[in-house]
């Protein structure tokens, strides 16, 4: 243990506290993160109910799913720096409290507007919460063995509860409606906060940074910007003035944010690592393979139930080969880098992933499930090497000194990767199943509108027509939806491909390490 990390201690040491008590601080931090990754996609398999009750639009849900990671991703630097000056215990357990208040808030909501609001205020109480909680590890365990078994467990809560996230959602929905995916995180909260403010010590560091008020609010509206510029392009199959202006907008605003960054003596997010091609390669990769893993997660939950016809609860057991097959391949994915290296198990990894939604886009058929399973399985498998060899590719590549910054671009990289795989395939997805749903005789132009919105708007429809026209306009719409699952797997196959490429050429040892 370093004597900086050593300064950042308040009371009481870490020396003088028992194996039981740390062990216990890891438990409530690392509870804490499996429910900020329950968050990320418990919605999934509650949004063919939730659409039914609060109608949507196609733009609208996907704000509904996604608002809540890319919150988290651009505020996670900001409340690390300002944990770091006003103390992080004080910041985990205001997050704790903002995270149940902002539960009860989307579990009672009754509009669209409540709930993105609420989502809104879930990432900023799940950004509190983990912005702090890798500091607080380090301080609690001096040992670095104890430390780096820590750090594990830690990083598997979040991956895990989004993997869980659907299946949780379905059992709630199922039961209860969709407002219980977020009521049971009430509960959960309270007892982590009252937990959390006996066990957990603080600490602060005595030297922060400075807390740069105008990086935050550039990168949060240059980022908003440039994602609702992408969602409104796809509920509109095209592009208009106004989203052409607000996508310039948010794209000039992030780059402000970059210049600021790197002309700063502290800036809020340091750029200067990213001019090591492996730190650079191994953030893509993160950010490619998660956002591919989370989006899978949720089109494919929304495909079964829309398509197939399978329940909430249904259509989470469904994704289990995908969960069991992660952890398997995170847990495997050191034993593989130990025998062929970190560069060639992530290519190798992100090939594979590949090759599966390749395999998932030729079998379009949700009655087809029991094809689905291997390739579910190889997706897994591959996404959970990627997730583990990725993130420690991203440590290993920064400098010791800086290995709070680059741990707080690890964190970054993977919010802000599920919300940008949600974000651009589910784009993909709309516009796809616009162009592909095709003009149902019979219907007013303004029928005609509505049933191009999304599967659901065109199933509530349905119920209102004649019965010889409801079989025609539900199964043109499954058709339509199937080519959008179809069309997101091809581009998800895509863009990892082209990562595994990124991932070969990039992260070659330098020179000095033979």
């Amino acid at each position: 243990m370093t004597n900086s990390t050593a300064s950042l201690r308040s009371s009481p040491p870490p020396a003088e506290r028992t194996a039981k008590q740390r062990w216990l601080v890891l438990a409530v931090v690392s509870t804490s993160l499996l429910l900020c990754g329950i968050d990320l996609t418990v919605l999934h398999a509650a949004v063919p109910s939730m659409s039914t009750e609060l109608h949507p639009s196609s733009s609208e849900l996907l704000w509904i799913v996604d608002i809540y990671s890319l919150t988290l991703a651009a505020l996670l630097v900001t409340f690390g720096t300002l944990g770091d000056r006003i103390g992080r215990k004080r910041m985990v357990l205001s997050g704790f409290a903002l995270f149940g208040l902002a539960s009860a808030a989307a579990g009672l909501s009754s509009t669209t507007s409540q709930l993105i609001a609420s989502r809104v205020l879930l990432g900023v109480g799940a950004a509190m919460i983990m912005a702090s909680t890798v500091a607080i590890i380090r301080v609690v365990f001096t040992d670095d063995r104890e430390r780096a078994l820590a750090i594990g467990v830690w990083t598997a809560a979040h991956s895990v509860g989004a993997t869980l996230g659907p299946l949780v959602g379905g059992l709630l929905t199922e039961q209860w409606g969709w407002g219980a995916a977020f009521l049971v995180n009430v509960p959960i909260a309270l007892i982590i906060l009252v937990v959390g403010a006996y066990v957990i010590p603080e600490s602060r560091n005595p030297r922060p940074r400075q807390w740069d008020l105008a990086s935050v609010a550039l990168s949060v509206t240059g980022l908003a910007g440039v994602v609702y510029a992408l969602k409104q392009g796809g509920e509109h199959a095209g592009v208009d003035t106004v989203i052409v202006l607000t996508a310039v907008g948010g794209a000039a605003l992030l780059y402000v944010f970059v210049r600021r960054q790197r002309r700063l003596t502290e800036p809020l997010l340091d750029f200067g690592l990213f001019s090591d091609r492996r730190f650079a390669a191994a953030t893509l990769c993160v950010i490619g393979c998660f956002g591919s893993y989370v989006a899978l997660l949720f089109f494919l939950t929304q495909w079964l139930q829309n398509v197939g016809g399978f329940s909430p609860v249904a259509a989470g057991l469904a994704l289990m080969p995908l969960a069991a097959a992660n952890a398997v391949g995170a847990t495997t994915a050191p034993w593989l880098s130990a025998r062929w290296g970190n560069r060639w198990v992530l290519t190798a990894a992100l090939g594979v992933f590949a090759l599966a939604m390749l395999f998932m886009a030729l079998v379009g058929d949700t009655g087809a499930y029991p094809l689905l399973i291997a390739p579910l399985v190889v997706a897994g498998y591959g996404a959970g090497i990627v997730m583990t060899l990725g993130a420690d590719s991203i440590m290993s590549a920064a400098d010791p000194d800086r290995s709070g910054e680059a741990a707080a671009i690890q964190e970054t990289s993977f919010e802000l990767g599920a919300g940008l795989g949600v974000a651009v395939l589910g784009t993909t997805l709309t516009a796809s199943y616009r162009l592909a749903m095709p003009d149902t005789p019979g219907l007013s132009e303004s029928d005609r509108d509505v049933v191009k919105e999304s599967f659901s708007s065109a199933e509530e429809l349905a119920e209102k027509l004649e019965p010889q026209a409801v079989a025609q306009v539900v199964d043109a719409a499954r058709v339509a939806y199937d080519q959008g699952f179809t069309t997101v797997a091809v581009f998800a196959a895509i863009g990892l491909t082209g990562t595994a490429v990124i991932a070969a050429v990039l992260l070659r040892p330098r020179p000095a390490d033979g």
